[in-house]
C-alpha cells in the first residue's frame, strides 16, 4: 500500500482538475457521523492503511436539535465507537472519561445509559484528535478514474477552496436525512419556519414553541416522546401555562422499545447473517413488523410522560394534553395564524380535523441518494426499488469494470435488518469493513454471540447428546 499521499489542490471547477496525482489513499470515508468515526478510530494505528475521512460540517455534531438536558442514549455506554470489538482502544468512552477526570464520578453515578450530550462531546473529542478526520470538506463529486484505477473525490471548503483525492476504497457514511410526511412538505418553507418543522430542528425553536398556544407532535418514536415530554415540562405545575400538547402517531400504540435481554439479540452479528439469507419479500415484511425493535420509546421516557400527566390531574380536571395513537395525517393546510390537520383513525376508519398553532414532525429519518454520486450512478447496481445491493462485508455491488470498492454504512436496512441504524453494531460493522479493506483480520470480530438460533437448527445431535 502507498505512503500517505498529498491531495491535489487547485482552484478550478469540479471536473477540471489536473490529471497528475501524488498518491492514492487506501480508504476515504465520506461523512463523519458515529459510524464512519468508528471506522476512523479503528483505522488509527493500522500502519499499512492510509485513510482519510471528509465531512462538510465545520466540526463533529450529532443530532444537535435533540441534545436536550436529561436525554440519554438508548444503548449502553459500551456501544461506543470501539469497545464492542476493541475494548483496549484509546478511543473508548472509558478512556475519554479518564482523560477528562470523570471516571470516579461516572463510577459513582452507576450509569449504564449515558447522557446524549456527553456522547456527542465524546465523539467530538475523538474526531478532533484523529488526524484522518477533516471537516469543512464537502464532497461534491465521486467518479471512477479508470486510468488511475481509483475513485476520484472532489471536495471543497466553505471559503471555496477545492481539492481532489484518489482512493482505492470509498466508505459512504453520509447518514440519513429528516423524513417528513407528504401532507406537511408544502408547509416546510421559510414562511412557516419555526411553526412547521422536523424534530431535528426542535432545539433551535424550543423556546418559541413553548410560548405557543397549541403544539402538535407527530410520531411515536423516541424523538417524538422526548419533544412531548419537553413541552409538557414547559407547562406550569397546574398545566395552565405553556402550550397545549397533542401527540399523534400512526402506530397502534405508544409502545416501549423492545429491551428484553433475549429480544436484544436481534442486534447481533448472528441476526444480521440470518436476515441476509432470507428472501427479499420476507426481509421487507420483517422490517415493517419489527418497528418496536428500533422505533419504540424507552420505558423511562414513557413513564416520565405518564408522571407529568398524573401531576396535572391532582385536584381534579384533565391535563392540557391529548395522546392519539393509530392516527395518520392525510392533509394539512394553513388557517389564519395556525394550521388544520386532516387525520384518519386507522382502526375506526373515521376522519377528523385538528387545529393547532405549530407542528413538530418527529417522523424519523430516511436514507438519501447523495448528489455527489451522480457521475457514478451508471456503475452502481441497485435493486428494483433503487436501493444498494450490499454484501456481507458492506460492499456495494458495482459494474465489473470497477476494480475499486464502495462500502456503505447505515443504508442497508433492507439487506441487513434492524441493527443497521443502531449504535450497538456500529463498531462491529466498522471492524468488518476495516478487515475487508485491509485484506486481513486487523480487528477480531466474534463469530457467534447470540443464544438464539434464528433459523432452523442444523442437522445433528442435540447438545446434551453430543456431550455424552
Amino acid at each position: 500500500m502507498t505512503d500517505h499521499p498529498t491531495p491535489v489542490h487547485d482552484g478550478v471547477h469540479d471536473g477540471e482538475h489536473d490529471s497528475e496525482h501524488d498518491g492514492v489513499y487506501d480508504l476515504v470515508g465520506v461523512g463523519i457521523g458515529p459510524f464512519n468515526l468508528s471506522l476512523a478510530a479503528l483505522c488509527d494505528g493500522v500502519p499499512e492503511l492510509n485513510a482519510l475521512f471528509l465531512d462538510r460540517r465545520p466540526a463533529f455534531s450529532w443530532h444537535p436539535g435533540l441534545l436536550l438536558e436529561g436525554t440519554v442514549l438508548q444503548v449502553p455506554f459500551l456501544a461506543d465507537l470501539v469497545t464492542m470489538v476493541d475494548p483496549t482502544s484509546r478511543w473508548s468512552y472509558l478512556n475519554y472519561l479518564r482523560e477528562h477526570e470523570r471516571l470516579f464520578p461516572f463510577f459513582f453515578s452507576e450509569r449504564f445509559h449515558i447522557p446524549r450530550r456527553e456522547y456527542d462531546h465524546y465523539c467530538r473529542w475523538v474526531a478532533e484528535r484523529l488526524p484522518s478526520c477533516r471537516f469543512d470538506a464537502e464532497v461534491t463529486a465521486v467518479e471512477w478514474d479508470a486510468a488511475a484505477g481509483a475513485f476520484a473525490l472532489a471536495h471543497r471548503s466553505a471559503d471555496g477552496r477545492r481539492a481532489r483525492v484518489l482512493a482505492r476504497r470509498v466508505v459512504l457514511g453520509v447518514g440519513t436525512s429528516p423524513s417528513v410526511p407528504e401532507p406537511l412538505r408544502p408547509l416546510l418553507t421559510p414562511a412557516h419556519a419555526g411553526r412547521v418543522l422536523h424534530s431535528a430542528d426542535y432545539r433551535a425553536h424550543r423556546a418559541a414553541l413553548a410560548e405557543r398556544d397549541d403544539v402538535t407532535v407527530i410520531g411515536a418514536g423516541q424523538s417524538g416522546a422526548e419533544v412531548v415530554l419537553d413541552l409538557l415540562r414547559h407547562q406550569d405545575g397546574q398545566g395552565r401555562g405553556g402550550p397545549y400538547v397533542r401527540w399523534l402517531a400512526r402506530t397502534p400504540a405508544f409502545a416501549p422499545m423492545e429491551y428484553s435481554k433475549i429480544g436484544l439479540e436481534h442486534f447481533t452479528p448472528d441476526y444480521v447473517r440470518y436476515f441476509r439469507g432470507l428472501p427479499e419479500a420476507t426481509r421487507e415484511r420483517l422490517v415493517r413488523a419489527q418497528w418496536q425493535l428500533y422505533k419504540g420509546v424507552s420505558e423511562e421516557t414513557l413513564a416520565d410522560i405518564h408522571d407529568e400527566l398524573y401531576e396535572r390531574t391532582i385536584g381534579g380536571g384533565r391535563p392540557r394534553a391529548d395522546l392519539h395513537p393509530g392516527v395518520e395525517v392525510t392533509a394539512a393546510r394553513e388557517d389564519g395564524d395556525g394550521y388544520v390537520l386532516t387525520c384518519r383513525h386507522a382502526e375506526q376508519g373515521t376522519e377528523f380535523e385538528v387545529r393547532t398553532s405549530a407542528v413538530v414532525a418527529a417522523t424519523g429519518y430516511a436514507a438519501v441518494r447523495p448528489a455527489f454520486l451522480e457521475s457514478l450512478e451508471k456503475l452502481v447496481d441497485r435493486d428494483d426499488k433503487g436501493r444498494y445491493r450490499v454484501d456481507g462485508s458492506y460492499r456495494v455491488a458495482l459494474d465489473a469494470t470497477v476494480t475499486g470498492t464502495l462500502y456503505v454504512q447505515n443504508a442497508e436496512l433492507h439487506t441487513h435488518g434492524v441493527g443497521t441504524p443502531d449504535l450497538t453494531l456500529g463498531a462491529w460493522r466498522a471492524a468488518t469493513i476495516l478487515n475487508s479493506a485491509a485484506g486481513r483480520t486487523v480487528v477480531k470480530v466474534p463469530d457467534r454471540v447470540a443464544w438464539t438460533t434464528f433459523g432452523a437448527p442444523e442437522p445433528g445431535p442435540r447438545t446434551g447428546e453430543a456431550a455424552r
